[in-house]
Order: C-alpha cells, then sequence, then structure tokens
C-alpha cells in the first residue's frame, strides 16, 4: 500500500502528465464535435490525453446532427451521446492546446480569452496544412448534404493523423 504521501505524489505526477485538447466550433454539433470523439477512439489507449468540445454559439445540451452522427458510425465512432457545450461554460484556460475549426473561430477565442494566446490555432494550422494562411479552415457542413459531411469528417480524420504523428514524443 502506498502512504498518503505517495498517493499525492502519483496524483501530482499524473495530473503534470496529461494533456488537455479542446476543439472549437460554432455549435458543437458537426466539426468539433466529429473531431472531439474521433480523437478519443484514434488515442483510446492512452490515458494521459483528456479531449474536449465547445461550440462559440452553442446551445447546451443539443445532440450532434444527424448527418454527423451516421457518417461517425462510418469510422466506428458512437456520438449518439453528445451533447453540445457552449464555450462559457466549459474550462478552456485549462487547456494546454486549444484547436479551432476555422481562422474566425481562433480570433474569437483569443478575443475572449486573450491569456490563453500560445495555446489556440486552428486546427489546420496546428499539423502544417493551409500555405501562408490560406485554407485555414474546415468548412462547415451544418445544412449540407451526407457527402458534404463526410468530406469533412475525412479532413478532420487526415488532421487528427497528422497531430498525432506530429506529437508522438508528447504522448498523444
Amino acid at each position: 500500500l502506498l502512504s498518503r504521501r505517495q498517493r499525492q505524489m502519483c496524483i501530482r505526477d499524473r495530473e503534470v502528465k496529461q494533456l488537455k485538447i479542446m476543439f472549437v466550433c460554432t455549435g458543437n454539433t458537426c466539426r468539433s464535435a466529429m473531431a472531439h470523439h474521433m480523437l478519443e477512439k484514434m488515442i483510446k489507449e492512452k490515458d494521459n490525453v483528456e479531449v474536449y468540445s465547445c461550440g462559440i454559439y452553442a446551445d447546451s445540451g443539443e445532440p450532434a446532427t444527424y448527418s454527423a452522427i451516421d457518417v461517425m458510425k462510418e469510422y466506428g465512432v458512437d456520438m449518439n451521446n453528445h451533447r453540445a457545450t457552449n464555450i462559457k461554460e466549459t474550462k478552456i484556460e485549462q487547456m494546454d492546446l486549444i484547436l479551432c475549426a476555422t481562422v474566425s473561430h481562433k480570433q474569437i477565442v483569443l478575443n475572449m480569452y486573450p491569456e490563453l494566446t500560445g495555446k489556440v490555432y486552428t486546427l489546420k494550422e496546428y499539423v502544417g496544412i493551409g500555405k501562408e494562411g490560406k485554407n485555414m479552415d474546415i468548412k462547415d457542413p451544418w445544412g449540407c448534404n451526407i457527402e458534404t459531411y463526410k468530406q469533412c469528417a475525412e479532413e478532420i480524420k487526415q488532421c487528427l493523423e497528422m497531430l498525432i504523428d506530429n506529437n508522438s514524443k508528447k504522448g498523444i
């Protein structure tokens, strides 16, 4: 058995190693939700990463869109229990990395939380996609057909694979 001091040291060490990532989009029913749950599945063996998502204008409690749920099934991801969270109801200040769907989302997050400078990027920017600030957005599929959702999911998957590859030294 561990002494009280040893237990506290283990808890503190675990907290230090825990990487907290948050995905941000508009409503937290499509892009950020898909990225959140897809990354969780991709790193399910890792216990040193916590993944969250939110929406700048999200109606907290709203489910993911039917199309997002359907498309994610093709990746073996179950989003039936996902519920949107408004950015104002999160602990975004505690995140180590905040990945936004668009440049606009990034700018809004930094306007709301200027102290997070250096932690906020677009997903594409962070993984090195998009040259000279162009093509830095992941297109919003909301209200579009299922093909648009599939393209969006595939784009997110490619970014997440790069995220994992680029950060394997950090334990992702």
